[in-house]
C-alpha cells in the first residue's frame, strides 16, 4: 500500500503534506505541534495538556467553544490530544468545508493570544484539575500513567514528570507563563499540517497559503535537556502501590530502542507476539490455561527521543494475588527469551500489525494523523509508506535477539497495584 503524498514547506516554516483520496467525500485536517510534556520545565508541568484545552477557548476571530460548534454544525468531528513529545489537533469534515477547518486551525495558531484572558485560564485550569481528579487520582490504576515514567526515567529527564501536571504547578501557572509557552511552541515552524482525503491539490495549496502563510515563524525554541539514557535500567526495581482497586494489576516495563529504528520494529513485533490479542503468549498462558489473569497486553510507547518503553500489563483474576500474577508474566517473558520466537508467531504478529495499519489508513483522519506523526517525530512524512516493508523484513531471529537483549532481569521495572490493606476482594 502506497499513500499518495506531496510535502512542501511554507516560507514561515510550516511543513505541509497533502494526501488525496477521492473514495469518500470527506477531508481531514490534522495539525501536530512538536511540543509535549517533555518540553515543560520544572515547576511548570501540565502546560502542554492545558493548551490542548486552551486552544478550543477561542481566538481573536472565534468565540470560546465556537470552534467545536462550527465544525459540528458542518457535520464534522474534531478533538485534540497531548503526549510526551507532541500535541495534535484534528478535524474531519465534509469535503466542501475544507476551508472552514483550515481557517479555524490557522486562526488559533496566529491569533490566540489577543483573546486569552485570566478568566479563560482559570476556567480551563479548573477543567484540567477535574480531569486529573477523574482520570488519574480517583480512577482505579489511574496513576500508572505518571508512576511508570517516573520509575523508568531519572528525575532530571524530560519524560520523568506527569503529562497532566501536578495540582501545585497548575495552580501556580500565571497568564504570562501560559502566553510565553504558546509564543515559544505553537508556531508554524514547530508544526506539521496534513490534509488527507477528498480535496483538490491546487485549491488546498492556495487555501493553506491564504490562511497559514501570513503567520510569522517563531523566535526559536529552547533545546531539550539531554534525553539519552543507558540502554538498560541496569537492574530490576519494583514499586507496590496500595490503591482503591478490586484486583491486583502489574505493569512490567523494559527500556527499548526508540521509535523508527530497526530494533524498534523487532520490539513492536515482540510485543505483538507476547501480548496482542487472544493468540498471544500471555493471553494463552495466563488467561486460558492458568486462569490467573482476566486481561493482558503488551505494547511500546513509540517514544522517539532517548529511549522507548516496552510494557506488558496484566490484571489478576479474582482469587489471584499479585505475586502469583507477576510470577506468571515473568515466566512467559523468560520463556520467550529462552526458547526464542517461532516463525509462525512472527507471521501472525505481522498479519495483525498489517491489518491494523491498513484498516487505519482507510479513514482520512487516521491517515492524516499517521502522516503527521512521521513528519513530526522523524522529519519525513514519506516514512508512512515504508512501515509495512520494514515489518516484513524482520525475522524470528531478530525478535528473539531483541527479547534476549532487552527483556532480561537487568532491564525491568515492576509497578504493582494491590487492593488497599483491609479492603475485601470482591469475586
Amino acid at each position: 500500500m502506497q499513500l499518495p503524498l506531496e510535502s512542501y514547506r511554507l516560507p514561515n516554516g510550516l511543513l505541509v503534506t497533502l494526501s488525496e483520496d477521492h473514495s469518500a467525500p470527506v477531508v481531514a485536517v490534522n495539525l501536530w505541534y512538536h511540543v509535549g510534556s517533555a518540553n515543560e520545565r520544572p515547576g511548570r508541568t501540565g502546560f502542554a495538556h492545558l493548551f490542548e484545552h486552551m486552544l478550543f477557548q477561542g481566538s481573536a476571530n472565534v468565540g470560546a467553544n465556537e470552534h467545536f460548534e462550527l465544525i459540528q454544525r458542518a457535520g464534522g468531528t474534531l478533538n485534540g490530544s497531548t503526549w510526551l513529545e507532541r500535541t495534535n489537533y484534528f478535524e474531519t469534515v465534509p469535503s466542501h468545508h475544507l476551508e472552514l477547518a483550515l481557517w479555524l486551525e490557522a486562526d488559533r495558531m496566529g491569533a490566540l493570544l489577543p483573546a486569552m484572558t485570566q478568566e479563560k485560564l482559570d476556567t480551563q485550569r479548573d477543567v484540567v484539575k477535574n480531569e486529573r481528579r477523574w482520570s488519574v487520582d480517583n480512577q482505579p490504576y489511574g496513576t500508572w500513567w505518571e508512576r511508570l515514567p517516573a520509575l523508568c526515567f531519572p528525575p532530571e529527564h524530560p519524560f520523568h514528570h506527569s503529562l497532566i501536571g501536578s495540582m501545585e504547578d497548575l495552580s501556580a501557572a500565571s497568564l504570562d507563563d501560559i502566553a510565553e509557552f504558546f509564543r515559544t511552541y505553537y508556531t508554524p515552524d514547530n508544526a506539521v499540517l496534513t490534509i488527507a482525503g477528498d480535496f483538490d491539490g491546487a485549491q488546498a495549496k492556495a487555501l493553506v497559503e491564504k490562511h497559514f502563510g501570513p503567520i510569522p515563524r517563531g523566535t526559536g525554541r529552547p533545546a531539550l535537556p539531554p534525553m539519552d539514557v543507558p540502554r538498560t535500567f541496569g537492574g530490576w526495581s519494583r514499586e507496590v502501590v496500595e490503591d482503591d482497586v478490586m484486583l491486583p494489576r502489574l505493569f512490567l516495563a523494559f527500556r527499548a530502542p526508540v521509535f523508527g529504528t530497526p530494533a524498534y520494529f523487532a520490539g513492536s513485533l515482540c510485543a505483538a507476539v507476547l501480548g496482542q490479542r487472544r493468540g498471544s503468549r500471555l493471553y494463552r498462558a495466563l488467561v486460558r490455561e492458568q486462569e490467573v489473569a482476566s486481561d493482558v497486553s503488551a505494547f511500546t510507547w513509540d517514544l522517539a527521543k532517548g529511549a522507548d518503553l516496552f510494557v506488558a500489563d496484566a490484571t489478576a483474576r479474582p482469587g489471584t494475588d499479585a505475586a502469583t500474577l507477576e510470577a506468571a508474566v515473568v515466566a512467559e517473558v523468560d520463556r520467550l527469551r529462552a526458547e526464542g520466537v517461532r516463525a509462525d508467531e512472527i507471521e501472525r504478529a505481522k498479519a495483525l500489525l498489517e491489518t491494523d495499519f491498513v484498516s487505519a489508513m482507510q479513514t482520512a483522519g487516521d491517515r492524516a494523523d499517521a502522516i503527521s506523526k512521521f513528519a513530526t517525530l522523524l522529519g519525513d512524512a514519506s516514512l508512512v509508506n515504508t512501515q509495512l516493508e520494514k515489518y516484513r523484513a524482520v525475522s524470528a531471529e531478530d525478535v528473539t535477539a531483541f527479547a534476549r537483549e532487552y527483556l532480561g532481569e537487568d532491564n525491568r521495572v515492576s509497578l504493582v497495584y494491590v487492593p488497599r490493606a483491609g479492603a475485601e476482594e470482591t469475586p
